[in-house]
């Protein structure tokens, strides 16, 4: 049996609209159809974002805590941070603390925040335009702060050759959600409004779980026969 060879199919943004408005019983026909996909699409990106996290967009960055500055600005597509910790030297002799942290009423009860020494504590500031990470206490020289950030996911570009920044076991659940998005915007597909809701959920629900972290086996000496 023959077989194509290859497994890199993906969609483009104009596809995903193309395909949502079909499931709706329409056709993307003018410019303002397309305008309209695409705003929707970019409010299913941060609706995503809202629902939990997304293993993709998360990647690690570093930065340096300098001596006796206590902030830290992360960059601006930052929505969270998981992990985080201060890196002490180089090389082979570097080592790597981890971090607690503290909320902005713990925060706000530290009586000195000028205490220098190796930072034990962050509180993430989450600013409209960047988190600020406050360190405690505030260094008393020059570390790495190495984080594992949740980054947002980024923007719907132009319906020519872009795709949209999703792993392809997304796809679905993209264009489920595009549709339903269409069919309450249109009163001639309104009906399919609750179908397609469902159908929504449903994908996103595969996906997701596709999407969890796998926890590893560990085999203990002993603990099996």
């Amino acid at each position: 049996m023959a077989t194509s060879g290859t497994a890199t199919f993906n969609l483009e943004i104009s596809e995903v609209i193309e395909e949502a408005f079909e499931r709706c019983g329409l056709q993307s026909k003018t410019g303002y159809d397309i305008e309209t996909a695409r705003r929707s699409l970019n409010l299913l990106s941060i609706e995503w974002a809202n629902r939990g996290l997304n293993f993709w967009t998360v990647e690690q960055g570093t930065a340096t805590a300098s001596d006796s500055t206590s902030t830290i600005t992360l960059p601006a597509d930052t929505i969270d941070l998981i992990e985080y910790w201060i890196r002490d030297g180089t090389g082979t002799s570097q080592s790597d603390l981890p971090l607690s942290r503290v909320s902005v009423s713990q925060y706000s009860t530290i009586p000195n925040k000028l205490t220098e020494g190796r930072p034990v504590n962050l509180y993430i500031d989450k600013q409209r335009d960047a988190p600020v990470v406050y360190l405690w206490p505030t260094p008393d020289k020059d570390y790495t702060f190495v984080y594992q950030r949740i980054r947002r996911i980024e923007d719907t570009g132009g319906v020519g050759s872009t795709n949209a920044d999703i792993p392809a076991r997304f796809l679905p659940a993209l264009v489920a959600g595009l549709a339903f998005c269409i069919s309450q915007k249109y009163p001639e597909s309104f009906q399919r409004s609750a179908e397609l809701k469902s159908e929504y959920e449903f994908q996103w629900q595969l996906a997701e779980q596709e999407d969890r972290d796998r926890a590893s086996v560990h085999f203990v000496p002993g603990g099996y026969s």
